[in-house]
Parts: C-alpha cells; structure tokens; sequence
C-alpha cells in the first residue's frame, strides 16, 4: 500500500512539472517581446540624454524674417540668450514663443527650425489706435483689432477710456463716429464710455459731445449726424451771446443744447 501511494505522488508531480513556465512557448515569446520592446525604448531615451549633452549641432543663429518698427535688436538678442538653449533638435520652440510674446509690442511670434544651425523668429508687431485708461500706473494701448496691450508711445493718439473689456466696442464707436463727423471738419480725439453705456466724445477744437446712451428711437449715430449738419450754424448765430462752447448736448431727440466754457 505503501509503494501504491508514492507512485502516485511522484505522477502528481511529474504533471505539474510539465504545466510550468518554461514548457509554454507562447509566455516565453511574449516575455521576449516585452523585454526587447523596452529595451528599445530604454536604448532611445538613452541616446536622447546623451544627444543633449554631446555639444552637437550648437545653435549659431537667429533670424528675424519681418520688418519692425517698435521691437529693437537689443530687446530681440536679450530674450534670445535666456530662451533659447539647448541645440538644434532640443531647444524648446513652444518656450521660446512665449517668451517672444512676453516682450512690448510683440502681438505674437512664431519660432521654426533652420538646418543646421540656425531659428527663424517671426513677430507681429501691435498696430496702435489708441491709448487707454491707465492701469495704476502702466501705460496701455489699444492695436488696430481693438486688443489692449502694455507698451508706451510718444505717437499722437486718440485717449480711450471705459470699463474693462470694452476696448474693442470703444474702438469700433471711435471709428464711427470718425467718419459720421467728417462733413463737419472735425475729428475725435478722446472717446469715454461710462459704466451707464453713456458716449462722450472730445473734438479736435476742445469742444465736448455728450452722446448719451445708444436708443433704437435716437441712435449715436443720429445724434453725430444732428451735429455735423447744424453745428456750424448754431455755433455761429451763438457768438454773439456765447464767449465761447465747452458743450455740445446731444442728447435731446430733435435738437441740441450749447454750454458756454467757463473763461
């Protein structure tokens, strides 16, 4: 009896031998193809540690492919030594743009590859139209798509003044009203938008519109048009009586009311 029962331990264990992993072909292929598979990947991230550290294909030059009329080569060459490191293949472009962006008067830049050696910096420079309300202090101006921006200009520009977020609005008024005064001779050169929606304009002569709000019965657009076709004639049968106008009153339905200035 005894002999029957280690004859059979020793069957038992022969058919668990034979169920082990090295008598499986298909686990021994796939733990191959893992192994060889990150070797891979581990050989790659190796050449890339080194490509970065081997002084191969140094950067050499940066070229400026636009024009441009607010950005100086020192600013340009400033940023350029602090953003771009590294060689050809491992400089970071998507860093570098943003620190070209950061720069005054840079809209937006655009940063490519020049094999071997070389990066072709691309900006786009603000179009100022106008200056708006200062920010504690800081200079801003506001570009040609009605965008507000930081940078100071010694240009004449017209003054914009409103809440924030409505440059864009304020621009488009301006422009407007630009063209609505034109018969008149007279041009815009500060525009206020209170928090009310209520439109002031300042002349090229010193004198004062006030527009109001915008209504669908009495639209600006109406009112600038009152005024550039009958102000000349009012302003002339009041010289007599008035020593001068400060204010224009616009915002009557059929007509408008003169103020004297004060001197």
């Amino acid at each position: 009896m005894a002999r029957v029962r280690a004859g059979s331990n020793g069957s038992s264990r022969d058919q668990r031998g034979g169920d082990g992993f090295w008598d499986r072909p298909m686990l021994i292929n796939l733990l191959a193809d893992v192994l060889l598979l990150a070797g891979g990947v581990l050989l790659a991230w190796a050449a890339t540690v080194a490509l970065q550290r081997l002084p191969v294909l140094p950067l050499k030059q940066l070229l400026v492919a636009t024009p441009l009329d607010h950005v100086s080569r020192a600013q340009i060459e400033h940023t350029a030594r602090n953003a771009l490191s590294g060689n050809f293949f491992t400089v970071n472009l998507e860093s570098a743009r943003n620190a070209f962006e950061r720069m005054p008067w840079v809209r937006s830049a655009t940063l490519r590859r020049v094999w071997p050696d070389g990066i072709e910096l691309t900006l786009e420079e603000h179009r100022a139209a106008a200056r708006w309300t200062p920010l504690e202090g800081e200079p801003r101006l506001v570009n040609q798509r009605g965008e507000v921006f930081f940078a100071a200009s010694g240009e004449a520009l017209p003054v914009f003044a409103g809440p924030e977020g409505s440059a864009a609005r304020v621009l488009e008024r301006y422009r407007e009203f630009g063209a609505g005064l034109a018969a008149s001779g007279r041009r815009p050169v500060a525009i206020h938008l209170s928090a009310r929606e209520a439109w002031q304009l300042k002349l090229d002569d010193g004198v004062v519109l006030e527009l109001g709000r915008d209504e669908p019965k009495h639209p600006l657009a109406e009112r600038v048009h009152r005024f550039a076709s009958h102000y000349a004639a009012a302003a002339s049968a009041a010289a007599g009586r008035l020593p001068g106008i400060a204010v224009v009153d616009m915002r009557y339905p059929n007509g408008f009311a003169l103020r004297a200035s004060k001197s």
